[in-house]
């Protein structure tokens, strides 16, 4: 292999590796701020819980968004050549770390599914005219993240909308929520459970692949949990009639699982922003085409470790901003935002579709202030946020372009 080749594939999986802790330092705030926001956990916890599984999650689920990004975006039919593709990938990874941490700085929590996505399109025209990027893929890629948000907001409307009604609008809210918690703890674990045997490497690992298998598994252990939940909620007791203050405490306790499932959803879609641009490079570096091959599981590893790390050194900025600018979060507000994000986000991720976590998270807080009255949302921390948005693609693509445009240059 040509060594500045070679030089390019090592420093591509440095720059991976930065995009993943960029993708950490912003993301964190989507998978745990409405905890932390709703003081059912402290920071510190938060972003070791976020690290932990957000590495699960990109180990486990990583690889369906993963090969979307790598394979799906860019057509290596007309852009046939290995070095191009390669110095291609590399500047597109730098394009989108660079915006994710200069976003991050700015304390927005910005996409960065768009921003490696955006990216990709920069270099892509630039090496093979418009006709190098596969727009019905990305049609279908752009749809999810207009729909992303929505959803999320329609979901955490109503899950908000129906703990008002089959909880707070009881005569005992207390006995009530003992009663719903727990059910919608048994949800959350049926979610989770099914979307890890479907389809995935410990599927393979268990034997455990057909539906029924997995529907039976599910419910045991969606069963189990509701259980459990149950008895560890039994001694609680109401201190007087209208009770609000000990539904939001189990609540408290009940939303520390729900941003459990957000960290793992969010590491199962998003690790593919870091690492699947360096999946691709790698063989390049070789020479060879091999832009559909499978996802190793040691690059998921990397990513999620990247991850994990940007959780620790930087998430609180953008936290501050999803936890307490757009609106008040009461635990149960969290609850709400949390259920309605996790799920969308996982079952994107199970399509293969790279969604944003952050339009999720945003959304479906949007739609817990509705809940409450327009008034309840902040609507210029909104602007700010949606400006970002809608800036995010172009200004990656821009930039990527530039990059690949000075490698080319460098490199020959």
């Amino acid at each position: 292999m040509d060594p500045t080749l070679l030089f390019i594939a090592g420093g591509a999986a440095a720059i991976g590796f930065y995009m993943a802790w960029s993708i950490g330092a912003n993301d964190v705030a989507n998978s745990m701020a409405t905890a932390v926001g709703a003081k059912a956990i402290t920071f510190k916890q938060a972003v070791l819980i976020a690290g932990i599984l957000n590495f699960a999650g990109a180990i486990l689920l990583g690889p369906h968004v993963a090969g979307t990004i790598k394979g799906g975006i860019v057509k290596s039919s007309i852009i046939a050549d290995p070095h191009t593709l390669l110095l291609g990938f590399v500047a597109s990874l730098l394009a989108a770390a660079l915006w994710v941490t200069l976003s991050t700085w700015r304390e927005l929590p910005i996409s960065t599914t768009h921003s490696v996505i955006g990216a990709l399109i920069g270099f892509g025209i630039i090496a093979g005219g418009v006709s190098s990027i596969d727009w019905t893929v990305m049609g279908k890629v752009a749809s999810s993240w207009v729909l992303s948000p929505v959803v999320g907001c329609i979901i955490a409307f109503f899950v908000f909308k129906i703990i008002v009604k089959t909880i707070f609008a009881k005569d005992e809210p207390v006995k009530a929520a003992k009663i719903v918690g727990p059910l919608a703890i048994g949800v959350t674990a049926f979610l989770i459970v099914s979307s890890l045997f479907l389809k995935t490497k410990l599927s393979e690992m268990s034997g455990v692949s057909d539906l029924p298998q997995v529907l039976l598994i599910s419910t045991v252990i969606s069963a189990i949990a509701c259980i459990i939940a149950t008895v560890l909620l039994r001694n609680v007791e109401a201190k007087s009639v209208e009770d609000y203050a000990t539904v939001e405490g189990i609540f408290r306790k009940l939303q520390i699982v729900t941003s459990c499932y957000v960290a793992f959803s969010h590491g199962a879609n998003d690790v593919a922003n870091a690492i699947a641009p360096v999946a691709a490079i790698i063989p390049l570096a070789k020479g060879e085409m091999s832009l559909t091959a499978g996802i190793p599981t040691e690059l998921l590893a990397l990513g999620g470790i990247g991850i994990a790390l940007g959780c620790m050194t930087w998430g609180r900025r953008v936290m501050k901003t999803v936890g307490g600018r757009i609106t008040s979060l009461t635990n149960t507000r969290g609850f709400s935002v949390d259920f309605a994000a996790a799920t969308t986000v996982l079952v994107a991720s199970k399509l293969g579709l790279p969604i944003s976590t952050s339009h999720t998270v945003v959304g479906a807080v949007i739609g817990v202030g509705l809940a409450r009255g327009l008034e309840a949302v902040d609507l210029s921390i909104i602007k700010k946020i949606v400006v970002s948005w809608l800036l995010t693609v172009p200004i990656a693509a821009a930039t990527s372009a530039v990059i690949f445009i000075c490698l080319r240059a460098i490199v020959g």
